[in-house]
């Protein structure tokens, strides 16, 4: 063991900095992570080759924003008996009609609500599903569900499936980023590798729980000289391997890779997230300069870099460190708007780069939150929790521009026509990726897992 050991140091010592990043960007670890990737290959023709997840923590209310529902308006304040998730019982409860305006937008004639002005400008480019329904009627479990496919359960996250499926795109990056994540209601278990390889865990852009901080990766500056970075690298690495040996270690091989990635990070991460680097007309694009929509419109800007460098999972998250996240209104549901205005021109902004740039047809974008809202009131002018019907939207990546699959009941409240589980949207953006969600299997104590467990269904009907 140490002779071979020897020889790789002298080897290191032999190359310039940047030739060893080139070395080690097809060293150990990544041919392990090629072998590791190619055990579950794309086995359909993937339409999408990466995914920007906008995840809008909290629950905004389908019926004041997508999902538009003329009987609200008419059977404003009356008593309506519901199914209540909560309580579980029938009870009756007072219908409160939509807080916003609604009007057909673009050539589909899509409804969409004034919440949403800027984003509705690009409704030919969405596909809505309106016959959402999940696990979970508090926060946690269906966050954990929306992330994990478990409401209880420590599972891989969505974005670490990606990665262990597919692998990365570019070996100098992760291929999994979240972008200053929710620090409550499950934290970092929304993005965590489970008992998949720890090398699949996403990777943690800003902080988590502030929206306002700068979308960047931390610690990327060594203190250290050149030539001491790459004698503690050489080091650590032979520390490492003596300690594997001949073992298989899934755990201390994340780390070895991770090592490996981050050495090679140092030199060309700084330059795939640099906002500053943008012209004017991009940075306004996304809102950036504007009070208002400055923090999200930074994220999404980073999430379209991160696209374009080869990341395949990345997160984007409109949520804040309180105890109720951003979107959870039981009661002033007034503030869904000044929550709308401060991602409605940085997604807009985001669907109208990608496009611009030949990005949005390879590039899968997911709106959506844990649940939607109840079609009654809570609290006077507030709505409460609701897993039973909701909307999300996708665009591009393959999906039928323009298209609406599902419908709600005529209150809005329940899913009823063309059904669509979380399992089953799972199942779908991993299809659109090109992977088989019933294939996409790693085993673990004494059992094959997979992201929608024994779940999910392809709904093939929204693909172009």
């Amino acid at each position: 063991m140490e002779q071979p050991l020897r020889d790789t140091a002298q080897f290191y010592r032999g190359l310039s900095r940047r030739d060893l990043l080139k070395s080690t960007a097809c060293g150990f670890g990544s041919l392990a992570f090629s072998a590791m990737a190619s055990q579950a290959a794309p086995v359909v023709a993937p339409r999408a080759k990466r995914v920007i997840f906008l995840f809008m923590q909290g629950g905004p209310s389908q019926v004041d924003t997508y999902d538009y529902k003329p009987e609200l308006f008419q059977a404003h304040g009356k008593e309506v008996e519901f199914h209540v998730p909560r309580s579980r019982k029938r009870e009756n409860k007072p219908v409160m009609k939509p807080l916003w305006d609604f009007k057909r937008y673009g050539q589909c004639g899509r409804w969409s609500s004034s919440l949403f002005p800027e984003v509705a400008q690009h409704v030919d480019d969405l596909c809505f599903i309106h016959s959402m329904h999940t696990e979970g009627v508090a926060h946690g479990p269906a966050t954990l569900f929306l992330h994990t496919g478990a409401t209880n359960l420590i599972r891989p996250s969505m974005g670490a499936w990606v990665s262990y499926g597919l692998g990365a795109e570019n070996e100098n990056l992760p291929a999994f980023v979240t972008v200053n994540p929710p620090a409550n209601k499950g934290g970092p278990r929304n993005y965590s590798n489970a008992f998949l390889p720890a090398f699949h865990q996403g990777t943690v852009l800003g902080q988590p729980g502030n929206m306002s901080a700068p979308p960047e990766i931390r610690n990327l500056q060594s203190p250290l000289d050149s030539d001491a970075v790459l004698r503690e690298h050489d080091f650590l690495d032979q520390l490492n391997r003596l300690q594997v040996g001949d073992s298989t270690n899934t755990v201390l091989d994340g780390v070895i890779r991770s090592h490996e990635l981050a050495w090679r990070m140092q030199t060309h991460a700084s330059e795939v997230v640099d906002i500053d680097r943008e012209n004017r007309a991009t940075r306004d694009l996304y809102g950036i300069g504007n009070d208002t929509t400055d923090g999200f419109g930074r994220q999404c800007l980073a999430a379209r870099q991160l696209a374009e460098a080869g990341v395949r999972f990345i997160q984007v998250s409109h949520c804040d460190n309180g105890s109720n996240p951003k979107w959870d209104q039981h009661s002033k549901m007034p503030k869904h708007e000044g929550l709308a205005q401060e991602v409605d021109r940085p997604i807009a902004g985001l669907l109208a780069d990608l496009k611009r740039r030949g990005l949005l047809e390879d590039t899968l974008v997911w709106w959506g939150s844990e649940f939607g809202r109840t079609p009654f009131s809570q609290n006077n002018d507030g709505r409460d929790h609701n897993p039973r019907g909701f909307t999300t939207w996708l665009a591009g990546g393959g999906v039928k521009p323009g298209f609406a699959y599902g419908s709600t009941d005529e209150f809005g409240f329940a899913a009823v026509e063309n059904k669509v589980h979380m399992h089953d949207l799972h199942a779908t953006i991993l299809h659109a990726l090109g992977l088989d969600h019933e294939k996409l299997t790693y085993s673990h104590a004494g059992r094959d897992f997979r992201l929608t467990d024994v779940h999910g269904r392809v709904v093939e009907e929204i693909f172009a």
